[in-house]
């Protein structure tokens, strides 16, 4: 049975029970080429699928899923979901009303390159990043490659699928220079294989990490900071929490009645599009099938709006913003896409330390309180003089730093993590530093 096929017997059963259901099926494909002292050492393919389905039964949310697509497992998974929901406390949930949004392809032929012409992305990563003298191994060069395909109906009349991917280049190596040695990862990602470039990904990758050769010790104290692209889009990771609708109606966001109101500087204009052509995670409609739309969560330094599935709008008493997010294995949630923050008239490096990688993310931001406690790597800014630093930390807290940014970069970089995110490098007053 086909997942079309699948998802119209579930409707049909459901109908036939008088349940109202919601059917979410996905799959997706990984593709990882791994090489190895000029030749592919591994090849590594890997899929996953199934049929998720969330019922209503009497306001009570209900949960199953299969794996399997037979017409006994998808009897199971209803009466298995209307028997969670009639053991749920709840009982304010529904499904949305939906439409048809028809179905899209938004990567086309993009990954349909011959697996031999993939691979050799991966040796002349590796062969460029071998070239620098300094590089004394070579961890990582991989080529790996994503499609997922998703398709969504509900008795309510949501109807809809798309296809999405992207290829990308990851590399780790070890450089080392006199007693100084250096290990560095990255990874770059594009919508589609051709626009892969193993040689500037190696030629960055060999720059971000050659800077850290020779670093010397931070004195503690307070500097102006510069946060490169990287580090900024780690920390937007952070604050999506406080913007997330689920956060607000649980009482965890530090947004909670700011609507309308001062957040950060007014140099910063945060923006959610899930609907950009090149974005590596563009949808056209959520996990609810409510259609993509563009979000401005902060204008200008104001708190404009969270992002929201129906049930945590309807909860808040907010606008559905259609940032619904689920697998067919999980409950459903709130989830960001092509996050962006926008560009600015540019920063210049005068004096103080430049931010360019942070550590221990997960255990040093806390996404609630804001507070930030990170060992992190840089380059220390004196006039004309530039050198490595390390040895030490960042403190402070993420909603005030916001308040801080005295200037934006003109141009983005866009990062990959729980979504695409972009962000220029910004400039930070101060910010205090935890050093020798």
């Amino acid at each position: 049975m086909t997942f079309n096929e699948a998802k119209a017997y579930l409707l049909a059963r459901a109908r036939a029970m008088s349940l109202e259901v919601e059917v979410l099926a996905t799959e997706s494909r990984e593709l990882t080429l791994n090489s190895f002292g000029g030749n592919l050492s591994e090849i590594t393919r890997a899929s996953q699928g199934g049929v998720g389905i969330r019922v209503v039964v009497g306001g009570r949310f209900g949960y199953a899923y299969s794996e399997e697509k037979t017409e006994e497992a998808l009897d199971w998974i209803l009466h298995e979901a209307r028997e969670n929901a009639e053991l749920s406390s709840a009982d304010d949930g529904f499904l949305p009303e939906g439409s048809s949004v028809g179905h899209r392809d938004l990567i086309s032929e993009g990954l349909s390159a011959p697996l031999a012409e993939k691979g050799e992305r991966a040796i002349e990563l590796e062969q460029a990043l071998r070239e620098d003298e300094r590089t004394k191994q070579v961890w990582i060069t991989h080529y790996t490659e994503r499609e997922v395909l998703e398709e969504l109906a509900s008795t309510n009349g949501a109807e809809g699928g798309y296809r999405n991917g992207f290829a990308g280049l990851i590399s780790s190596l070890v450089m080392q220079e006199g007693e100084s040695i250096k290990q560095g990862v990255d990874i770059s990602v594009e919508k589609e294989f051709h626009a892969l470039d193993p040689m500037t990904t190696a030629q960055k990758m060999i720059e971000t990490t050659a800077r850290h050769l020779g670093a010397r010790p931070l004195k503690t104290g307070l500097y102006r900071a510069y946060l490169e692209p990287r580090v900024v889009a780690q920390l937007l990771g952070v604050l999506t929490r406080a913007l997330s609708g689920k956060a607000l109606i649980e009482g965890k966001s530090r947004f909670a009645d700011r609507l309308g109101e001062e957040v950060a500087s007014d140099r910063i204009t945060l923006v959610d599009d899930p609907t950009l052509s090149d974005g590596l995670a563009s949808r056209p409609f959520d996990s609810e099938g409510t259609p993509a739309r563009a979000v401005t969560l902060i204008e200008r330094g104001v708190l404009r709006s969270f992002l929201h599935n129906s049930y945590t709008a309807r909860k808040a008493g907010h606008e559905n913003t259609g940032h619904a997010s689920r697998s067919y294995r999980s409950t459903l949630g709130v989830g960001f896409s092509n996050l962006s923050l926008q560009t600015g008239e540019g920063v210049d490096l005068v004096e103080g330390v430049l931010v360019t990688d942070l550590l221990g993310l997960h255990a040093g931001a806390n996404p609630i309180t804001g507070d930030l406690s990170l060992q992190a790597f840089g380059i220390k800014i004196e006039g004309d003089e530039r050198y490595p630093v390390e040895n030490f930390a960042i403190s402070g807290n993420l909603f005030e730093l916001l308040k801080r940014v005295s200037a934006v970069g003109d141009e983005s970089e866009w990062h990959f993590t729980a979504g695409a995110i972009g962000a220029p490098m910004l400039e930070i007053e101060s910010l205090s530093f935890a050093g020798a």
